[in-house]
């Protein structure tokens, strides 16, 4: 039933939901039904939906997602920045595992290794969601410098780069489950092209995020251009942490 003065702020109501602080006037007496269907499947559904959606958003088209979510169009969206965090959770589990499995299937590999494998381990188990969602900021600095002309701030281009940086995360999970492939017979040879591909594959994914979200500001010739700029800028400063990351490890 309709209350016509809602039940949170006592602001008057008219319609579905309250002017002032957004509650639905339609509420009911908390019942073991209500509870079950409304408090808990009925928002489990809502929150897996707005993941999927979400993630369909990153992968498909992100730079025109990201773009949607700035200009207000947020209400279908599940926080990218909180599920990032869970894929790269994810994702470090799977490599964790992955590594276990090989110490099984193939411990002759890792002999000579074993050291070295042991520090980076170590160093990724310690710092490495940080490391990894580090590379956000990375991405919103390079195209807050090289995609001017949009005027969007700088906490604009995280949107941007971070919707982007979710369907790289999609991409790289996909790639790591595929990856076990390496542990069934006649398999290799797959898992050794996905391997091999995937970085490719994230280098094209990226440039496409970034062309879809700045194609309306600039012809075709000077964005391709500035996506080129903005590939070199970023891999030249993943090389540089990728440097200076192994110099850590090797001096722990």
């Amino acid at each position: 039933m309709k209350s016509p003065i809602c039940l949170n702020c006592n602001e008057a109501t008219e319609r579905n939901y309250c002017s002032n602080c957004g509650q639905k006037t339609d509420t009911h007496r908390i019942n073991f039904k209500h509870f079950l269907v409304h408090d808990i499947l009925h928002g489990v559904w809502h929150m897996e939906k707005g993941i999927l959606f979400t993630m369909k958003e990153a992968l498909t088209r992100p730079g025109k997602a990201a773009l949607d979510y700035i200009s207000g169009k947020r209400i279908k969206y599940y926080n990218v920045f909180y599920l990032t965090v869970l894929l790269v959770g994810l994702q470090l589990f799977l490599a964790n595992y992955y590594e276990h499995l090989q110490t099984i299937y193939f411990p002759e590999k890792l002999e000579e290794t074993e050291k070295i494998a042991q520090k980076n381990y170590a160093f990724l188990s310690d710092y490495g969601k940080i490391l990894i969602l580090s590379l956000i900021p990375l991405f919103a600095f390079n195209s807050f410098i090289v995609f001017r002309r949009k005027r969007l701030n700088l906490s604009e281009h995280f949107i941007i780069s971070g919707m982007v940086f979710l369907g790289v995360m999609i991409i790289t999970l996909v790639s790591t489950i595929l990856s076990f492939l390496d542990f069934l017979e006649n398999f290799s040879t797959i898992a050794l092209i996905i391997d091999r591909s995937t970085p490719v594959i994230l280098l094209l994914f990226i440039s496409y995020g970034y062309y879809k979200a700045f194609q309306s500001v600039y012809s075709k010739s000077g964005l391709f251009l500035r996506v080129i700029v903005f590939d070199i800028l970023l891999l030249f400063l993943l090389l540089l942490i990728s440097f200076f990351l192994i110099i850590l490890t090797k001096s722990l």
